[in-house]
């Protein structure tokens, strides 16, 4: 077996089914509300205090109407057709927090909710929910100085094509012409896209009001896709590395230097990514440890000491997972890493799984690691 094929089968590995919080279930409170990510003026989807979600589609000559949540799903939450023609249903128990992917079958085909905003994952635009979080604060938009998210195309020999990412610049990076900033490189998931960090991760809030609070130093991340849906799911041992390797180091970081005030070296670059897009970090890192310095894996499998020996040092590795994925892999990695004398660190974010929520806190954590 392939060190590529070992990294993937582990991150794989990782992957939590079930959006379902492990609470003890009960009847749901009466006090439901649309939830945030609701199209306007759409009163359903619905979420209450506990995190049940309830639906509601209209669909009068339908025989069966289902609602799958989260990656995977749970078998769905079959609805129940009214005589108005709205078949209504709620989650047999509370959804863990955050966001979450779902969508409708009716008669057998997949639809989305016309009720709900739609995200790009599962490798399809899909309709999304969210479920409000005890600590939702260090995501939510604030009256703070805000940094921007801006679309660049830039140019790939190597694919012929000319490709897109999106680029937060941090609040001040406008004004002051004479700083330049450090660059973190941050990845995607296998079914989802260079939009996902920034609609679905809040990465770019998350960045504001961290570096208002002064609990990080302010960087640019570039977010791109990493060409990991070349490969349908089921076949990721099939995916090769290399072709994204070539547009990132060789094409999409000189694009940035080159038109961004970058510090651009080593010593003030960073990669992560979640999912598979730690894969791909461990995999970029592994083969380039002279382009990144710091080294981020968000429930995208590990490091351990023989894969970094003889390679230039990292001066941080992060790993980091959800509670309901296997938290104790993740802390013992860093713990080996530790000992042999690598600044490693590791996060578990509590009563999630394989989800954005665990990303969104993971950036949290990471962030004001970076670039000290």
């Amino acid at each position: 077996m392939t060190r590529t094929t070992t990294a993937l089968l582990l991150a794989a590995s990782l992957f939590s089914a079930d959006a379902f919080s492990q609470a003890s279930q009960s009847a749901p409170a009466d006090d439901f509300k649309p939830s945030a990510l609701n199209q306007p003026g759409q009163e359903y989807p619905q979420v209450n205090s506990q995190g049940y979600a309830r639906f509601r589609i209209n669909a009068p000559k339908a025989d069966s109407v289902k609602v799958s949540l989260g990656l995977g799903g749970r078998g769905g939450t079959k609805l129940t057709k009214g005589a108005d023609g709205f078949w209504t249903g709620t989650t047999e128990g509370p959804m863990d927090e955050g966001f979450h992917y779902y969508n409708v079958t009716v008669d057998g085909g997949k639809f989305n909710d016309p009720g709900a905003q739609n995200f790009y994952g599962s490798v399809r635009w899909e309709s999304g929910i969210e479920i409000p979080a005890h600590d939702q604060a260090f995501y939510e938009l604030k009256a703070v100085p805000h940094g921007n998210v801006q679309q660049i195309l830039f140019p790939s020999k190597s694919t012929g094509t000319s490709r897109r990412a999106f680029v937060y610049t941090p609040p001040g990076y406008a004004t002051d012409k004479s700083k330049k900033y450090p660059v973190l490189y941050l990845q995607h998931g296998w079914g989802e896209d260079e939009t996902a960090w920034s609609n679905q991760g809040h990465a770019n809030l998350i960045m504001d009001n961290l570096i208002a609070e002064n609990k990080t130093k302010p960087f640019i991340i570039v977010m791109t896709y990493g060409m990991t849906n070349e490969v349908k799911w089921g076949k990721i041992r099939e995916f090769k590395i290399d072709p994204f390797q070539t547009v990132l180091t060789d094409e999409l970081i000189p694009y940035v230097d080159a038109n961004f005030r970058t510090l651009a070296n080593r010593d003030n670059r960073a990669m992560a990514g979640l999912s598979m897009g730690g894969m791909e970090t461990k995999m970029i890192t592994m083969n380039k440890p002279d382009t990144f310095g710091y080294y981020g894996l968000l429930s995208g499998g590990l490091y351990n000491p023989e894969d970094l020996n003889g390679k230039a040092k990292p001066k941080l590795v992060f790993l980091s997972c959800g509670s309901r994925e296997r938290p104790d892999g993740v802390k013992k990695a860093a713990t080996d890493l530790t000992a042999a004398g690598y600044k490693a660190v590791s996060y578990v974010s509590e009563n999630t799984g394989h989800e954005f929520q665990t990303w969104r806190r993971s950036l949290h954590e990471l962030a004001p690691l970076l670039f000290n």
